[in-house]
């Protein structure tokens, strides 16, 4: 039977660029074989084909662009290709820093029996590799249904948890929390009842086979063999840029983000010519070696922080910072660098507005919601910034131009065992108080258990920090390039109010909006922050 295979729903992505072909009319593939592999702005990845077959026709080329639905190729179903296997294959796996040779040697059985010993690895997670095990969901001896989570992994970009390949019951578990696994590694035995598919390793793909000598001899080993090191750095070679878009993973590419260094410029030795870590540093090498002579002819560049040695004075404690803290450090480390701050102080009565608050509260319970402040917050901004859209914008990397933005979602900072991380509340503008509660109940408890996807931490236009439930008066929050402004929002107070003949008790929360300079003045700053201030002492104001 021919069968279209589709891109798959590949997240929030669109009219992503295809990288790589890796079949061709007239090969045979199994089941979860790479067909061709997509390059975002974000992520690269590999989309699989969900049957067994023959090509008949490929329909994309290198170059193309595909969103989900896009047509990949034709084919010719058939049976399980790899029931023939019976023989010792080398599986050579790519990863972000390197490659892993293992040699497999496994044989089909000759029928599929009705319960047998199945090693659980872990599936096809993209372009992640050395993922850390958050959380291990079954021990040996459990039960466990087809599809049912196994184990919780988290990169540095997202988590996700591995399901059970099979029903039946689980020998062993090979892994615990805090260990590093990768594509391919078993980490579980189980007993698999009823019908199970056969064990031989599939072969390696064809462009796997085709680079294997070379990803021997240019990258390093696997952790843990120390047997082999990169080669040597060559003195001042000549430099390539490359034609098109440079092929690295998103591991790299945030690397090559922090080091500042340009990536069409950097010469990649991996598999295809994918840029390795090593190839980043050896650019740097060579061009600090190029410019040593000049290298402090700029009054403008940063002066390395000296290397202290604390324990002259006393014991120390040295602690790994923790890998969000990481990311976000670096992430705020450039927007403060590479935007100018204005912070704007201001104060809103928002006396009547805690009252309508709390008068809704039984209601809001009734709907299972817990209504904070917070729902009002967000439909006060989302209103400020649908009426000033100067700040609902984003500047053009070249600073000349202002992007629009003609939705409105705004981030909200949470905090987490594990450091901050900024959700992102969608559609504000189209959402009512009760909707914007519940979605912000759901997305801060997956933000606290760390399952929060990519995609619901993109796509903001303007992020809010509130630190009222701690204290506080006021703070400078760094705008959260490439957005224009953030809030920030303090612990509120009752203060004595003069109303014109005597002073009245009035619930006064401080706030501060920083904001880039370079897009808006501060004339629009004070003018948003006298409108959101409005709006937070009258709700009616919500309404016109």
């Amino acid at each position: 039977m021919t069968t279209e295979i589709l891109v798959p729903d590949i997240g929030d992505f669109a009219d992503v660029e295809i990288i790589e072909v890796l079949v061709s009319p007239g090969d045979t593939v199994d089941a979860e074989d790479s067909l061709i592999t997509v390059e975002s702005d974000k992520a690269s990845m590999e989309i699989p084909t969900p049957s067994a077959g023959e090509i008949v026709s490929v329909a994309v080329s290198v170059g193309d662009r595909v969103s989900e639905g896009s047509l990949l190729i034709t084919l010719e179903e058939g049976g399980d290709t790899s029931a023939s296997v019976e023989e010792e294959i080398v599986e050579v796996r790519e990863a972000d820093e390197a490659f892993a040779v293992t040699e497999v040697a496994e044989t089909t059985p000759a029928a599929a029996e009705t319960s047998q010993t199945v090693e659980v690895k872990v599936p096809d997670i993209g372009d992640f590799n050395d993922v850390e095990v958050i959380e291990v969901l079954v021990s040996a001896g459990d039960t466990v249904e087809k599809e049912q989570s196994l184990i919780t992994l988290e990169s540095d970009k997202a988590s996700m948890e591995i399901p059970s390949t099979h029903a039946g019951a689980i020998d062993s578990v090979a892994v615990s929390v805090g260990d590093r696994v990768s594509e391919g590694d078993v980490f579980a035995v189980m007993t698999a009842s009823g019908a199970v598919a056969a064990t031989a390793a599939p072969a390696a793909s064809k462009p796997a086979k085709a680079s294997a000598p070379q990803a021997a001899a240019s990258e390093p080993l696997a952790p843990g063999d120390t047997n082999m090191k990169p080669a040597p750095v060559e003195p001042a070679p000549p430099e390539r840029i490359t034609s098109g878009k440079a092929h690295a993973s998103p591991a790299i590419r945030q690397f090559v983000r922090e080091l500042g260094v340009d990536v069409s410029k950097v010469v990649g030795t991996g598999h295809k010519g994918r840029i390795t870590k090593e190839d980043v540093q050896n650019h740097i090498k060579r061009v600090i070696a190029e410019h040593d002579t000049n290298k402090a002819s700029s009054g403008f560049s940063l002066p390395t922080a000296p290397e202290v040695d604390f324990s002259k004075w006393g014991d120390v404690e040295e602690v790994e910072l923790g890998r969000i803290k990481k990311l976000s450090g670096a992430h705020l480390h450039r927007a403060w660098l590479s935007v100018p701050h204005i912070t704007q102080f201001d104060e809103a009565d928002i006396t009547e507005l805690e009252a309508f608050r709390k008068e809704s509260k039984a209601r809001a319970e009734q709907a299972g919601i817990k209504l904070t402040f917070m729902p009002f917050l967000l439909k006060a901004c989302a209103t400020a910034l649908k009426t000033m859209p100067e700040f609902n914008a984003s500047l053009t990397p070249d600073g000349e131009r202002l992007i629009l933005k003609k939705y409105v979602n705004i981030g909200i900072a949470v905090d987490t065992p594990n450091g901050l991380v900024v959700p992102v509340v969608k559609d504000v503008d189209k959402k009512g108080i009760f909707e914007i509660g519940a979605e912000l109940m759901e997305i801060s408890a997956n933000a606290r258990d760390g399952k929060l996807r990519p995609s619901d931490m993109q796509g903001g236009c303007f992020s809010i920090s509130s630190l009222g439930g701690i204290g506080g008066t006021q703070f400078t929050p760094i705008v959260n390039a490439p957005e224009v402004a953030i809030l920030g929002v303090s612990k509120a107070e009752m203060k004595p109010v003069w109303d014109g003949s005597e002073f009245q008790p009035r619930l006064i929360m401080p706030f501060s909006l920083s904001y880039d300079h370079r897009v808006i003045d501060g004339a629009q700053g004070v003018r948003f922050t006298t409108y959101l201030g409005d709006l937070l002492d009258d709700i009616r104001h919500l309404l016109l």
